[in-house]
């Protein structure tokens, strides 16, 4: 087939234009700088990248991305927009996401140089259209908008080598809208967004066939595949159809025969994708299926064409967003070594992974793997190699994730891209836009065609551009983090190459070992790289700290990889003679080496490195630092002269132990240095330093560690030494005298120093010698021998305290009472501890020599002494824990007690020792009731000590001795603390057994109370309930106590002998405040400050006194008529009036006004249950009031006829708020239950026949609110009634909205929550009237169902007024004043909100 004219001057317009000429391109949108001289098409095709290094990959068919006419670049933010979609939305602008520093970059995103310039000129110059799909195999086919389908080669220039089709072609057919390319890249099949198909031979160009009738009409071809058959492919359709398209040659004619696969009618399919197999794979015993996978919106289907068809899977989608776009993607996977296809689907933001297997049977397995879960919607999943996906999201951005670790490894922007997007296609706007809603709906995001992969690359088109993406080689990824600077990003990606961590690597080939050697060579080039690097950008000026913070990010990155590479001879030699130059970096890398160091991880250092080490350790004041490094280190590599001076010279005894021991196997020597240094401190009994303190227990653990077989500070004693070293310390700590011993030196000076720093941790050491020789003879003779030692020395000396002879008896007692011992101990000497311990005349050290002997007699075992004489001698010292011990071991429970009454130190314990000894089931009853026969004793006793604790006793174990221990008790006091601690704990919680004689328990407690703490009397009585009523009020009026007394009264209902009991107490303050005003009247200054105090505090009472009672009436006036009601107030009153009078001539204003403005309290609290003309014509015949006087009272009647003008305002204000709610609730009712039903449909939802099924008859019809529409026949048939049958005005329910038959849900069992049933029903009838009239004039009855509205309209009512009404409101804030419950909140509720609901009060000027 010729080209045609189109074609031609296509290739003639592309080899000469300008590409800065073409018009389309918008330099503000692509963000294009201003140059003087504009490229030309010539040098931007023929000029060779210079920032990359040349990458080439392993197969030669693939695309090179490096050698060719691309840009490698980091995408920035620009808007897409679709290609065929004029009205597709331009996306904001986003900045790029910082990639993971563990993965570098891991995908190169190329620009196509040579494609974009040639996609823009064929748009510009012969009208080509733009970009709409992209294939790519051995070529890269572009489709375009005006039909023509342009074929690239994947050589360096890019050329254009064919341009089939033309624009007649392209106006008959429309956009190309589907492309696809066979495995040997011979053939090209074109689908159209009119349903064509057209097919190229590759080779010359020629149309081989155009297929007009494999699909329904009026449809776009989504997409079209060719499958490993070059005889079949198949198509999807956007009527959500599948065919298959199978190719035939006859006789030189050229056919297709189309088959249906699934039909649109079963679901819209959006998404096909047929298995097609590397040429690696072509034997494959899965091939034969010819495997197709299918998404539509609803489920994945896998289905194999051969040899017959046949479905292998289905899998419903889980629920996700309706505009999501199915994705599929096939890829054979290496699992369990074998290799298998596995496909890849998701919708929305989970990507599903399904492994298909041919079983030995010959059926399909699929095995549902491992899902990924991503936060962003996925419009593209593609695979580029079987562990990496690439997958693009609805804002643009793409992600590179690792399927095994699901880990996200890099995000790019593609907004530069301005991606193609097929919306005109999936909405068949070409066709007259006949597609469902919801395909339609995917159409807004889909980019099928805008992507394809191919042998690990992967192609995207945009508007006016094509890209090229492939994963990096790991050198690549490496020097791309050095270009940048990030040594430590890069050092740490190359260890994840030489760990076999990595993702997605590229270009390592051959075995482990292989591989490790070559990362291993490059990460030491970066390293002398960083180094360099490092020396260079140190601030040469500036703050030391500065420096030191430079260095630190550095040096301990490259000695952490040189130890890993296991490279110290770099570390040492190349990189520290680098870093020695900077005094900074030399220091850094010296602190650094200290934690690798304790870690193990470095043993062995070079000696010009030591030296540095230590020299600058040493002047920077880090000898602990030093210390710690050195016990680490191999004693080969120290100067071992130099060392041993510096440390011993700063007090590094630890390192001067590990030299001595590890250099020369010497340790006998470490501990005489370290005893020159303590020894005479200790002897001549100066206080130890810290540090004394420190190094005496450094000697202690050395000691102990050679005496076991562990090296000190660490590590173990090499196993043909630790018999030699074991006898080297026992030989050393037996010695008579040391070497440089005195005259005035004792003997044995080793031990004696060890006995004097700490005898108790130097007996430990010893003791678990002792527990590790016995099976070897030399090692129990030396034991015995210190045996003996420790013995002479403590034995008799008084240098040693009781503690620390005891702590030797003891530790001679265990090693005595063991089953295999050997040593001999004199038992005379035990007698003589005992005596030396329980010496009487002693009175130092009193409780440790009581712990020591305790500690001797609980060993047990071979220390057996005389128990009269042990406890003869305990009595005299006072050692009571020791008598408790004896009496323990003799069951002698009761004498324990006498015991813990005489200790001063345990006498608080005896509570609880007594309720375990009485709780336990270990004790007879015997005993058991002579310790309860010694508690009573000690009743007395035990009350003072702790009425609490003793009361809780009592109620466990002693409640029927309650009267005898009341009866034992003298004193009233505490027979008052007593009880009140028994009944209180009583009333506190559940009782474990009820008291005997309770009630009168609680009346003497009543009587003591009234004696002991009267203003406590009225809480008890409150929380109590126990007491019997008459004699609780005969005991309070026999104290006089007239509130507890009124509080009893008005308990039995005695309202008026209760209100007597407050008035006189009332009446008593009011005298006692009348004769302090008098009697203060003639005093001097001091005299009358007094009498003021004094008086504040009687107004108090008094106010006191008043509040009770007016709270009394308050409480009883509810039940009282209104002459009962002014027994109470007015006597009340009149006392308030009169006290008023004894006052009136008195000096004192503030007293009046006090008294004042509690009888003004009075009135206004009366006035709620008394008449205001009654308290008015009191206090006018009251002799205060009743002379005439009217500004006396003038403030009381005017604030009562405040309190009346205020009632009468809040009262008319309710009323009108009350009728406003009732008018506006009745109107909307009536409006809803008159309101006009409008039928959906004219025929009957049951019957679906026309409401007028005959014409010469009438019929009811019923129609609801919802706008359905039924023959009453027909609802009764079905019995859609709520009442009984022969009601006569039967309520209806709508049949379609509230039965399971119509699909929304269940019968409603609850008629009256029903919200499927009509507001109004209305009920009519309709037929025709005589001739003449109208033949389809209604007659209609309407019939006014009011009791089912009544139980319906409210959800109507709240859904028109959402809001609480204003009576509501009120009557919530009413019911929560009253019965303080929490109420209806206001929607907008101010905090200091409140309702007034009294005057404010008055005061005289």
């Amino acid at each position: 087939m010729s080209q045609s004219p189109d074609s031609r001057s296509l290739l003639s317009a592309s080899s000469q234009l300008n590409l800065m000429e073409v018009e389309s391109i918008d330099d503000k949108e692509f963000d294009i700088p201003q140059v003087d001289t504009p490229p030309t098409l010539e040098s931007i095709l023929s000029q060779m990248e210079e920032e990359e290094d040349p990458f080439v990959l392993e197969d030669t068919c693939l695309l090179n991305t490096d050698n060719m006419d691309a840009q490698s670049y980091d995408t920035s933010s620009l808007a897409s927009s679709d290609s065929g979609d004029p009205a597709h939305l331009k996306r904001k602008r986003r900045t790029l996401d910082q990639n993971a520093a563990v993965h570098g970059s891991v995908l190169r995103l190329s620009l196509l140089k040579g494609i974009s310039a040639q996609i823009v000129a064929a748009a510009d110059k012969v009208d080509a259209g733009l970009p709409t799909a992209i294939a790519m195999s051995g070529v890269i086919a572009v489709g375009t908008s005006h039909g023509l389908a342009l074929v690239f080669g994947k050589d360096t220039n890019q050329a254009l080598r064919l341009c089939l089709g033309s624009k007649t072609t392209g106006a008959e057919f429309g956009a190309v809208s589907a492309l696809s390319i066979n495995h040997d890249c011979s053939r090209l099949l074109c689908g159209f967004a009119k349903g064509q198909i057209t097919m190229w031979d590759l080779a010359n160009g020629k149309l081989l066939r155009t297929i007009t009738d494999a699909h329904p009409p009026g449809t776009a071809i989504l997409h079209v595949k060719f499958t490993d058959d070059p005889t079949l492919a198949v198509c999807n359709d956007s009527g959500g159809s599948v065919f298959e398209l199978t190719f035939r040659r006859v006789m030189g004619m050229r056919s297709c025969d189309s088959r249906c696969l699934f039909s649109g009618s079963k679901g819209e399919v959006c998404c096909i994708e047929p298995l097609r197999t590397p040429p690696d794979f072509r034997d494959h015993p899965i091939t034969c299926y010819s495997l197709l996978a299918m998404a539509s919106l609803t489920k994945i289907l896998i289905i194999g064409l051969k040899p017959s068809l046949n479905v292998w899977m289905t899998l419903p989608y889980t629920k996700s967003d309706p505009s999501s776009v199915p994705q599929l993607a096939w890829q054979f996977v290496p699992v369990q070594k074998t290799v298998n296809p596995m496909l890849a689907f998701c919708k929305g933001d989970s990507v599903h992974f399904l492994l298909v297997k041919k079983e030995e049977t010959g059926t399909i397995h699929v095995i549902k793997q491992r899902q990924l879960q991503l936060s962003c919607d996925i419009i593209s999943l593609n695979w580029i190699n079987s562990c990496s996906l690439v997958l693009l999201d609805s804002h643009e951005k793409l992600h590179v994730v690792d399927r095994p670790t699901q880990d996200v490894l890099e995000t790019l922007d593609l907004e530069q891209v301005q991606l193609v997007y097929n919306s005109r296609h999936f909405k068949s706007l070409a066709t007259g836009g006949n597609v469902s809603q919801a395909l339609a709906l995917v159409g807004e995001k889909a980019c099928y065609q805008s992507l394809s992969s191919y042998a690990g690359q992967i192609v995207c088109l945009g508007t006016k551009s094509a890209h090229i993406m492939s994963l990096r080689n790991w050198k690549e990824r490496l020097d791309c983090l050095l270009k940048q600077e990030h040594f430590t990003e890069a050092l740490s990606l190359a260890w994840s190459f030489h760990e076999g961590t990595a993702k997605a690597v590229v270009g390592l080939h051959g075995d482990s070992q292989r591989r490790k050697a070559v990362i291993s060579d490059k990460m030491v080039e970066i390293l002398l790289h960083f180094t360099e690097y490092a020396v260079k950008k140190c601030p040469e000026q500036g703050k030391l700290q500065v420096m030191e913070q430079h260095f630190q990010e550095v040096v301990p990155v490259l000695v952490d990889y040189c130890l890993l590479l296991q490279k110290a001879d770099l570390l040492f030699n190349q990189l520290y003679s680098r870093l020695v130059e900077n005094m900074v970096a030399k220091g850094v890398f010296l602190e650094s080496l200290e934690s690798y160091i304790v870690a193990n991880r470095l043993g062995h250092i070079t000696t010009p490195v030591m030296k540095d080490l230590l020299a600058h350790y040493h002047d920077n004041g880090m000898m602990n630092s030093l210390e710690r490094c050195i016990v680490h280190l191999d004693v080969t590599s120290l100067d071992i002269q130099q060392v041993v001076q510096v440390c011993w010279n700063n007090q590094l005894y630890d390192a001067v132990i590990y030299i001595f021991n590890r250099g020369m196997n010497d340790y006998s020597s470490p501990m005489e240095k370290l005893f020159s240094v303590i020894g005479p401190r200790v002897r001549e009994g100066r206080s130890l330093t810290g540090d004394d303190v420190v190094m005496g227990n450094k000697l202690l653990v050395y000691i102990s560690c050679c005496l076991a077989g562990r090296a000190y500070p660490i590590g173990d004693i090499p196993e043909d030494l630790v018999a030699q070293v074991k006898y080297q310390v026992f030989e050393f700590l037996i010695r008579l005298h040391s070497g440089d011993s005195s005259q005035k030196e004792e003997v044995f000076p080793f031990i004696h120093t060890l006995l004097h720093f700490d005898t108790r941790e130097f007996l430990n050491v010893l003791a678990m010698t002792f527990d590790d020789v016995q099976n070897d003879k030399q090692a129990l003779e030396y034991q015995q021998r210190i045996v003996d030692i420790l013995l002479q020395v403590m034995v008799d000396n008084p240098d040693f305290t009781p503690s620390q002879v005891g702590g030797l008896f003891t530790f001679l007692a265990r090693q005595l009472a063991k089953p295999n011992n050997t040593l001999f101990v004199n038992r005379n000497l035990f007698d003589q501890v005992l005596e030396f311990l329980c010496c009487p005349d002693d009175d130092s050290r009193h409780t440790e020599r009581q712990q020591v002997l305790l500690e001797l007699l609980q060993v047990g075992g071979v220390v057996q002494f005389n128990e009269e004489r042990l406890f003869t001698l305990a009595e005299k010292a006072k050692f009571y824990q020791i008598c408790e011990f004896l009496y323990e071991q003799k069951h002698l429970y009761d004498r324990i007690v006498d015991c813990y009454l005489q200790d001063p130190l345990r006498k608080a314990e005896i509570f609880s020792y007594i309720h375990n000894l009485m709780s336990m089931p270990g004790y007879s009853s015997e005993e058991k009731l002579k310790v309860k026969e010694k508690v009573l004793q000690h009743m007395q006793e035990l009350v003072s000590l702790d009425p609490v604790k003793l009361a809780d006793l009592v109620g466990w174990h002693f409640t029927e001795e309650v009267q005898t221990i009341i009866s034992e008790l003298q004193d009233d006091i505490l027979l008052f603390q007593f009880l009140h601690c028994l009944l209180e704990s009583q009333e506190g919680s559940q009782p474990v057994s009820r008291l005997p004689l309770e009630s009168e328990l609680y009346e003497l407690l009543l009587d003591l109370m009234c004696r002991f703490e009267p203003q406590e009397l009225l809480k008890f009585l409150h929380t109590s309930q126990h007491y019997r009523l008459e004699e609780a009020i005969q005991i309070t009026e026999k104290y006089h106590c007239n509130e507890a007394k009124a509080y009893l009264l008005e308990k039995k209902g005695d309202i008026p002998g209760a209100f007597a009991g407050l008035m006189q107490t009332l009446k008593e303050r009011l005298d006692v405040l009348a004769a302090e005003m008098s009697g203060g009247i003639g005093g001097g200054v001091d005299g009358r400050d007094e009498e003021e105090a004094d008086g504040e505090f009687t107004l108090t009472t008094v106010k006191s006194s008043l509040n009770q009672m007016i709270l009394f009436c308050h409480r009883n006036c509810q039940n009282l008529d209104q002459e009962q009601r002014k027994d109470l107030w007015f006597p009340l009153l009149d006392t308030m009036m009169a006290s008023q009078k004894e006052v009136m001539g008195l000096s004192d204003k503030h007293i009046s006004d006090g008294l004042k403005e509690m009888t003004l309290k009075v009135l206004n609290c009366m006035s709620s249950f008394i008449s205001l003309p009654a308290i008015i014509q009191q206090i006018l015949q009251d002799p205060v009031y009743g002379r005439g006087k009217l500004a006396e009272i003038q403030g009381l009647i005017l604030g009562m006829l405040d309190t009346f003008t205020y009632e009468q305002t809040l009262l008319e204000t309710t009323t009108n708020l009350l009728n406003h709610d009732l008018h506006w609730s009745l109107a909307h009712l009536r409006s809803a239950v008159t309101r006009g039903l409008h039928p959906r449909q004219d025929c009957c939802n049951i019957c679906l026949q026309h409401y007028k099924r005959k014409q010469d008859t009438s019929e009811e019809i019923i129609v609801f609110s919802c706008g359905h529409l039924y023959h009453l026949q027909c609802l009764q048939q079905k019995d859609c009634g709520w009442g009984v049958a022969s009601e006569p005005q039967q309520p209806w329910r709508c049949y379609k909205c509230s039965s399971s038959h119509g699909g929304r849900g269940g019968a409603c069992s609850e008629p009256n929550r029903s919200r499927s049933a009509s507001l109004a029903q209305t009920r009519f009838s309709s037929g025709h009237h005589e001739k003449g009239a109208e033949t389809h004039r209604k007659k209609v009855v309407a019939v006014a169902t009011l009791d089912v509205q009544q139980e319906l309209s409210w959800d109507h009512l709240r859904g028109l007024y959402r809001g609480p009404s204003r009576l509501s409101i009120l009557s919530e804030v009413s019911h929560g004043q009253s019965s303080e419950k929490a109420g209806f909140l206001l929607p907008v509720q101010p905090e200091n909100f409140h309702l007034k609901l009294a005057p404010p009060p008055l005061f005289e000027e």
